[in-house]
């Protein structure tokens, strides 16, 4: 079996889910269990719906659901030819926004949102997208099953960023989906979503779909994890920054892992854990143009020279300065700084160290006017906003000579104001001022990747 992960832009409209259901028929021989996330835009009003409840502005949120389900009737209008299965559909939505507006008088009555009350408004943009597309794969007499995947994706109770529990999902996921797949069906379900083992909805963070995508797939031993979106693959840079970004063709777990974690876009930086524990291939594709190769994500892919293999670039970076005023230790400062932030649940991005002073970067500034006084009590701290972290990725990026020569020549007059290699040796990362991101990145890919190496690694993206 495979799995087949449709994010926003590839369910955003009738078209859209009409193109992915031709994509899922094509693969019916191959078992997929397709998952969803909701359809373009539809999480931000959820959530906007809430935070407006909560500020009493009950019919600003009623109006934004409103036009949300009307959203939701046109797409389902537009793909179900037969009357009577799209009016009882019609009445499955009306019955969730019938929920949502519930919950919204609630929260404007207490004047209080809770992290478990967002998650189950959250929750309802999967729940509708695959919704809407179960009845439109019956309509064309496919053999579908819909899953709620609140029944297979067991988590803890960390709403808003749940952690899921493996041993219960690859136990409830064998049988809730293994027995609907013995069947020959196609099963549909959600990404993104999950519940507690008291059955209380909870999330996977945002973007989480792809790593529901992935934690599915490692739960039934996939022959490959397919992630469709709405570029050809994992490119060279960000397309929308460096035009002439080429795509990759394979990459190793490895290096899309720090891609993901260091901004690049294309997957959710959880995605390859479960497929790298069950070597389990995920592959990155277009559903826009579904003839597109696109890149395959593999523990050992083909042996290259090139020691760059992508650029990504991470903005809205928080660096924070932190220089010991008392005597500690070299481990028990360093010690000392992580318990506080681990504390808040905040998680560091880049450290550099000396003995008695630290830099590290943090994207995630919500709770930091409560750490900086926490982190006085032994040091001076100073705080610099609106940063961005540039990384250089490659496998063999610090086994070729003069690599770090090109980087800082290219950059020329572009101020550095951090430099991190990371442990894991195949990524150099560079902290610099927001304003500088276009630049910068444009002036690295223009030295590593312009004109293309001469390796069959890359695919120019014009010619595909």
């Amino acid at each position: 079996m495979i799995v087949m992960k449709f994010g926003g832009t590839s369910v955003e409209d009738a078209r859209a889910i009409d193109n992915a259901i031709a994509l899922v028929a094509r693969q019916k021989d191959h078992h997929p269990v397709v998952v969803l996330s909701a359809i373009a835009g539809a999480t931000d009003i959820l959530l906007k719906s809430a935070e407006l409840s909560v500020a009493e502005h009950l019919d600003e949120a009623t109006l934004l659901l409103n036009n949300l389900l009307e959203r939701h009737v046109l797409i389902a209008e537009n793909l179900i030819d037969s009357r009577s299965a799209v009016q009882q559909l019609i009445f499955q939505l009306r019955s969730r926004f019938e929920e949502l507006k519930n919950l919204s008088q609630s929260i404007a009555i207490l004047g209080e949102l809770t992290k478990r009350s967002l998650d189950t408004i959250a929750s309802m943009g999967e729940l509708m997208s695959s919704l809407i597309f179960s009845e439109a794969m019956k309509a064309k007499k496919y053999p579908v099953v819909w899953l709620d995947a609140r029944a297979f994706m067991v988590t803890d109770d960390h709403y808003g960023n749940a952690t899921p529990l493996f041993k219960e999902i690859d136990e409830k996921a064998s049988k809730v989906i293994g027995s609907t797949l013995n069947e020959n069906n196609i099963v549909v379900t959600q990404g993104f979503i999950g519940a507690t083992t008291k059955n209380i909805t909870t999330t996977l963070g945002r973007g989480g779909s792809d790593y529901s995508a992935a934690i599915i797939g490692a739960a039934l031993n996939a022959e490959e994890i397919q992630i469709w979106t709405d570029v050809d693959g994992i490119l060279t840079a960000d397309p929308q920054i460096t035009p002439k970004a080429k795509k990759l063709k394979t990459i190793s777990y490895k290096e899309a892992s720090e891609l993901a974690y260091f901004g690049a876009k294309v997957l959710h930086p959880s995605t390859i854990r479960p497929a790298v524990q069950k070597n389990i291939p995920v592959v990155v594709l277009n559903s826009r143009r579904p003839n597109s190769t696109g890149t395959r994500v593999v523990a050992n892919p083909p042996q290259s020279n090139v020691s760059v293999k992508s650029i990504a670039n991470k903005k809205g970076i928080t660096v924070v300065n932190i220089q010991a005023t008392r005597f500690l230790s070299a481990n028990r400062f360093m010690e000392s700084i992580l318990e506080v932030f681990d504390r808040y649940h905040t998680s560091v991005d880049l450290v550099n160290t000396s003995v008695a002073s630290a830099s590290l970067t943090i994207s995630n500034t919500e709770l930091l006017n409560a750490i900086v006084p926490e982190l006085e009590q032994f040091s001076d701290v100073v705080v610099f906003k609106d940063k961005a972290i540039i990384s250089i990725i490659g496998e063999r990026l610090h086994s070729t000579v003069g690599v770090a020569d090109r980087i800082f020549r290219s950059l020329g007059d572009i101020d550095v104001m951090m430099i991190s290699q990371g442990a894991s040796e195949l990524n150099i990362s560079l902290v610099i001022d927001n304003h500088n991101v276009t630049e910068a990145v444009q002036r690295l890919h223009k030295e590593f990747f312009e004109p293309l190496p001469q390796e069959t690694l890359f695919e120019n993206i014009a010619t595909l």
